[in-house]
């Protein structure tokens, strides 16, 4: 059974602040078979897949989870992985796909003039960067330590905190300022950063591969 089905079309309907009564009518089910549908009890058909669709304007890959734009198709996550020009650096699809999706969240924050948040969301990235700086630059063994002031049996847990801390202080700022009223969905996103929307869906899609992938290898441990 698809499992990302129920969920996605229950995030639809309620992103558009329609009533579970009102989709089943307007998708010709009951509210019991539809309930069913998003719940995953019940697998739909093929016919439902394609309403569905047309109803919520996306597409069926979509629906089923098998890509992560609302309109795209299952091999755009594969061209992510082409090269493409920024500037005069090239940068692979997964390099841009990062660089975008930063990108989009600074957009973001300064399209809601939330400059305290911007400050904690900067210094949680420049943690992780330097985290990983860290491990490429330790790889031979022959650079010298005194690079870093930071002790390198040391360093990781350090920034480890640090990052931690930095997050805290971003739900803080997130709760207590301009972004507790943001309300943001997959349209929003499409609509008001379309140069970046695609490598911010496609990414979330990866990396909730990685941690569920993550997660499974927990549950058989």
């Amino acid at each position: 059974m698809n499992t990302d089905f129920p969920r996605i079309i229950t995030l639809l309907r309620k992103e558009r602040n329609i009533s579970q009564k009102q989709a089943a009518a307007d998708l010709g089910v009951s509210q019991a078979l539809l309930s069913h549908y998003e719940k995953g009890i019940r697998e739909c058909g093929l016919d439902f897949l394609v309403k569905t669709a047309d109803y919520y304007n996306v597409s069926c890959d979509y629906l089923l989870g098998r890509c992560a734009e609302p309109m795209g198709s299952p091999g755009q996550a594969q061209k992510q992985e082409q090269t493409v020009q920024s500037g005069a650096e090239p940068l692979s699809g997964l390099q841009k796909m990062i660089v975008d999706s930063q990108r989009l969240i600074f957009s973001m924050l300064k399209r809601h003039s939330d400059s305290a948040l911007e400050k904690e969301v900067c210094g949680y990235l420049s943690l992780a960067v330097y985290r990983i700086f860290r491990v490429i630059y330790s790889a031979n063994q022959k650079n010298d330590r005194r690079f870093f002031t930071v002790d390198t049996p040391a360093a990781d847990g350090f920034t480890l905190s640090a990052m931690e801390l930095k997050k805290a202080k971003a739900e803080a700022a997130a709760k207590n300022g301009t972004m507790q009223s943001a309300s943001i969905t997959t349209n929003s996103i499409s609509e008001d950063y379309p140069e970046y929307a695609s490598s911010l869906l496609n990414g979330i899609k990866q990396c909730e591969e990685m941690v569920s992938a993550v997660s499974r290898l927990d549950d058989n441990s």
